[in-house]
């Protein structure tokens, strides 16, 4: 069986591989910095880029459920590696927001905070992420339980829609790319109801 030789293939993989990996697209960044391959506006460049990529790791993240369920193929254990790889990026874009964009003017971010929708929503994705991030290791689960830590971890469904979000409105227009990453949240969460549906009826 197919799956069963991918799932073999993988056993032997160590999650230090995985970061190692997610962290390849940040240098191809850097060096795109580097040698002025960012455009005329390199600081926009880096800070969308850096989004992008959080958000493709939480899609990433949340393929991995569904992929086991309607193919076989087990990822679960590197998905904790995956979701720190989209808090570390998330991290990344809102820095340089701050220091590089908007340059630490505190009275700007705050208004901009409050007043632009899509900020809005990228900052609660952001504050949500936290919790989780805090509590991917071992040691949270067995403080809290697993029953409470899966509870807890739903956050993630939250994060992945807001962070959609945050990309559709902040282009400010309807280009097929943002629209596609709605899509697919929206996909992967409606499989997770229907599959949790299901197995209560």
């Amino acid at each position: 069986m197919i799956a069963q030789r991918i799932n073999g293939a993988l056993r032997p993989v160590p999650t230090g591989l995985v970061y190692a990996a997610g962290l390849l697209p940040l240098g191809l960044l850097v060096w795109q910095a580097a040698t002025g391959g960012l455009g005329v506006d390199p600081v926009k460049g880096i800070e969308h880029r850096l989004g992008e990529l959080a958000l493709q790791f939480l899609v990433g993240g949340l393929v991995i459920s569904p992929l086991r369920w309607w193919t076989g193929i087990n990822l679960i254990r590197f998905r904790r590696a995956v979701g720190l790889l989209a808090f570390f990026y998330v991290c990344l874009h809102l820095a340089v927001w701050l220091a590089l964009d908007l340059q630490f003017r505190w009275a700007e971010i705050g208004a901009d905070i409050a007043k632009r929708p899509y900020i809005t929503l990228g900052m609660l994705a952001f504050a949500a992420m936290i919790p989780l991030a805090l509590t991917s290791n071992n040691g949270a689960i067995r403080r809290m339980g697993a029953a409470a830590w899966t509870r807890l971890h739903k956050l993630t469904y939250l994060v992945a829609l807001l962070g959609a979000l945050h990309f559709l409105l902040l282009v400010k227009a309807w280009p097929l790319e943002p629209i596609l990453y709605m899509a697919g949240v929206v996909a992967l969460l409606s499989m997770r109801l229907w599959r949790t549906l299901r197995r209560r009826a």
